[in-house]
């Protein structure tokens, strides 16, 4: 295992991508046990072998029709009559719009994309601190993994033996909880720093109601998405194409900003980016099975038990773990990497895996704003046309209220459980 590791830690500091790093160190090591290369190539392909899996393309790509279709201003015109009236009222914007955003691709660089792209330019004129902005919007765009539909959930869910629509329910609390988290750290900010963050729009109930009908169609995803998987009408994986159909109409015939020519364009993207997700999927469950050969769980358990059986101090090394992960490796990769090692450690604790599952998520969501890795940072900085370390040196507040929050989430499971639990009792 010694040698897998050395590998593993060569190539990434290499900077080979992720996919060779764990295909290359693993299959090395598997073959020099003497596993034929026939062994390995059947293990690449189970790891896809999965009904659940086949969910991920349709999500992609029902989340591209969304966003093509007009969601993002619809949500944005929606968040400005909501919450235009607050001081600061577009980091407010920013943060509403992003969490709309979240329950509908589940992608945190698109949706960050989307909202940054809006609300700057307006941002701009207003000399609003744009390297502030743009980390809250990167922060609001890692939202996208913990608000179901996720793909992140997904593949925890699959490698985790752990229901997809229980994951799905389970991040619902925790998701607008971090919003609500966000919302003040922008708030904090419009008020400590006075001035340009005074111009605010009058409350209009009118204007609301209008915005909130026109978002209505966009809102009917998630909805028909959550409700179908805990009412058993269909799968998570009919459950996808159900809201590719529904994208499909939203942006057809009723937003009718999505034209039949712009769908080869997003289908190839959507199988572009399915394709880099499904790779790193095969590959991983390589790795996977070599740790699991080599007993690493059982370790894991024996080692962690030896230093503490508390199983709040597990937790408080979890979280300090994988935020340092986070902030160096691709999402996917890191869950089906630890997952199988972490979920058999976590159960010796007694603790429930959808809590495990959400806290993992979290923690991994976090790494998205944070320097190195940080995609939603790179992405947000980069709209913005700011150095990324001028925009990550503003992400304190903004992160600070996100790591309290996963404090919460860490050491209060029922805020995890609760709707799982309810929806099953009925």
């Amino acid at each position: 295992m010694i040698t897998v590791i050395l590998l593993f830690l060569v190539l990434l500091i290499l900077g080979a991508p992720i996919v060779f790093t764990m295909g290359v160190s693993a299959s090395l090591v598997l073959m020099g046990e003497g596993i034929p290369s026939s062994i390995i190539s059947q293990r690449l392909f189970a790891g896809l072998d999965s009904f659940t899996i086949m969910a991920i393309p349709f999500f992609v790509l029902s989340g591209l029709l969304m966003e093509r279709g007009g969601i993002a201003k619809r949500m944005i015109d929606f968040a400005t009559a909501l919450v235009g009236w607050i001081r600061g009222s577009l980091l407010l914007v920013s943060v509403v719009s992003g969490t709309g955003l979240a329950a509908v691709s589940g992608s945190g660089s698109a949706d960050t994309a989307a909202t940054a792209s809006l609300m700057l330019p307006e941002m701009r004129r207003r000399r609003y601190d744009i390297d502030f902005a743009a980390g809250l919007m990167a922060a609001a765009g890692s939202l996208g993994p913990v608000i179901p539909p996720s793909i992140m959930m997904i593949v925890l869910a699959s490698v985790g033996n752990v229901s997809v629509g229980d994951m799905f329910i389970a991040g619902v609390v925790p998701g607008f909880l971090m919003a609500l988290g966000l919302l003040l750290a922008g708030y904090f900010h419009a008020r400590r720093h006075g001035g340009v963050y005074s111009q605010v729009q009058p409350f209009s109930l009118r204007e609301l109601g209008s915005t909130a009908l026109k978002a209505i169609p966009a809102f009917l995803m998630p909805l028909i998405i959550i409700g179908g998987i805990i009412g058993g009408v269909f799968t998570p994986t009919e459950a996808a194409s159900v809201a590719v159909a529904t994208g499909l109409l939203v942006g057809l015939l009723i937003y009718r900003e999505l034209k039949l020519r712009d769908l080869p364009g997003l289908i190839l993207r959507a199988a572009s980016i399915s394709a880099s997700v499904m790779m790193i999927i095969a590959v991983a469950n390589i790795f996977s099975w070599l740790v699991a050969r080599e007993g690493v769980p059982q370790l894991l358990v024996e080692f962690l038990q030896s230093v503490s059986d508390n199983p709040l101090i597990f937790l408080a090394m979890l979280n300090v773990g994988l935020i340092f992960i986070g902030m160096f490796m691709e999402s996917i990769a890191a869950i089906l990497i630890l997952v199988p090692v972490l979920m058999p450690v976590a159960q010796s604790y007694g603790i429930d895996p959808l809590h495990l599952g959400v806290v993992i998520i979290i923690n991994l969501s976090i790494g998205m704003v944070t320097p190195p890795y940080g995609i939603t940072l790179f992405v947000a900085s980069s709209i913005a046309q700011r150095p990324i370390m001028r925009v990550a040196s503003k992400i304190v507040l903004p992160l600070s209220f996100m790591i309290a929050v996963l404090l919460l989430v860490t050491y209060v499971p029922y805020i995890v459980t609760a709707l799982p639990d309810f929806f099953r009792t009925r």
